[in-house]
């Protein structure tokens, strides 16, 4: 939805070093507005230093950061378009929420009149009217994060910065408020940029992900093409989980490919790669790709032949591990070659699938379409 849109911020190669150790690398990037924007990577990648140099507090040793058109570079954090809310939160514990949300209007000068009505509209947007008497150490961590938000949206910035919002909270608060943070996003309309290493919440947040590795983007794109496309094997094997095995790259034409990994056997795409004939190459595949049967020449090979040719995209093994996680079951399965495969199956049914347990011999297939070739 905010595709066409102009740039709300521009990072143009921007770098940042702490005596020998360069945390950002060049990075140059534009944020649209209106957007959720996310920069997710391990902890130590740099995302959170591209932040806070966004915010102000830290300045780049070399680049550009441009906000709304103005040049930030002499702008103090005080007098940026910006508002950052901080991974503890930071609400004060002495002040209840009405006086925590409009603190910031009351510095500023704004009046009584207005700054009420202003912390009236903003506790309404997350969800916490009623609760304007109420203090800190009376409210749960959820509700504490909503304070932070509303403090910050209050005074109407341009562009919202947190910082790993999420992750003071329970596994299940989590989940809740990774929908509530994009359904408010979505109503108020304000870009937000979000640092985060979960890729759970990065998938189900964002618009748009920068992947940072080492300082530097790995790869900026949708959630989606984050996932399905992977640009290399630190984005692969960062964003959800994968199987990574490596071949050699034996046909590319520009409606099929095929690779050949000593580890899972002869693997064939209904797409082309553009590599070199013979380049070494690694295959991506993600586990809930793969298709689990009792071994034969029965449904799996029939499956796997209507869209490869005979022995691809076939493999044979034992189970070596599996995890119940409710909604699927995980598979290590140990290839006839010795190498391990991961496998996620849904549990669709109680009683409409074959069941599987350990030692289980089992055939695997999977389609032309879900491998992923990746060069480097």
């Amino acid at each position: 939805m905010t595709e066409g849109k102009q740039p709300i911020i521009e990072i143009r190669n921007v770098s940042k070093r702490f005596g020998k150790v360069t945390a950002v690398d060049n990075i140059s990037l534009d944020i649209r507005a209106g957007e959720f924007f996310v920069l997710l990577g391990p902890s130590g990648c740099g995302k959170t230093t591209l932040l806070r140099m966004i915010a102000g507090f830290e300045m780049p040793t070399e680049g550009q950061i441009i906000i709304d058109g103005q040049d930030m570079s002499l702008v103090p954090p005080n007098k940026r378009p910006v508002n950052m809310v901080f991974q503890s939160y930071a609400v004060f514990p002495h002040m209840n929420v009405t006086d925590n949300v409009g603190y910031g209007l009351r510095i500023s000068g704004i009046s009584k009149a207005e700054t009420r009505d202003r912390v009236a509209e903003a506790l309404e947007l997350v969800k916490l009217g009623g609760f304007e008497d109420r203090m800190p150490d009376q409210m749960s961590g959820g509700q504490r994060q909503r304070v932070a938000l509303a403090r910050s949206l209050v005074m109407r910035p341009k562009v919202l910065l947190l910082d790993e919002p999420l992750s003071a909270l329970d596994a299940k608060l989590r989940a809740q408020m990774q929908f509530e943070l994009a359904d408010l996003q979505d109503k108020v309309g304000i870009t937000f940029v979000t640092v985060t290493h979960d890729q759970d919440e990065a998938l189900s947040m964002a618009s748009r992900v920068a992947v940072i590795n080492k300082g530097e983007v790995a790869q900026l794109a949708p959630p989606s093409d984050l996932y399905e496309y992977p640009a290399n094997r630190f984005v692969a094997d960062f964003v959800g989980s994968v199987n990574i095995f490596e071949g050699t790259l034996t046909l590319d034409e520009p409606d099929k490919a095929a690779v050949d990994c000593p580890g899972l056997g002869k693997i064939y795409l209904n797409h082309g790669v553009t590599g070199p004939h013979g380049a070494n190459v690694w295959i991506a595949l993600r586990p809930e790709k793969i298709y689990l049967h009792v071994p034969g020449e029965g449904k799996a090979v029939r499956a796997a032949a209507q869209d490869a040719p005979d022995g691809h995209n076939l493999a044979r093994g034992t189970i070596k591990g599996m995890s119940y996680l409710g909604d699927v079951t995980l598979y290590d399965i140990q290839l006839e070659g010795g190498h391990i495969i991961r496998v996620s199956r849904p549990n669709l049914s109680r009683h409409d699938q074959e069941d599987f347990t350990w030692d289980d011999k089992v055939s695997m297939h999977w389609r032309a379409d879900s491998p992923v070739v990746l060069l480097s």
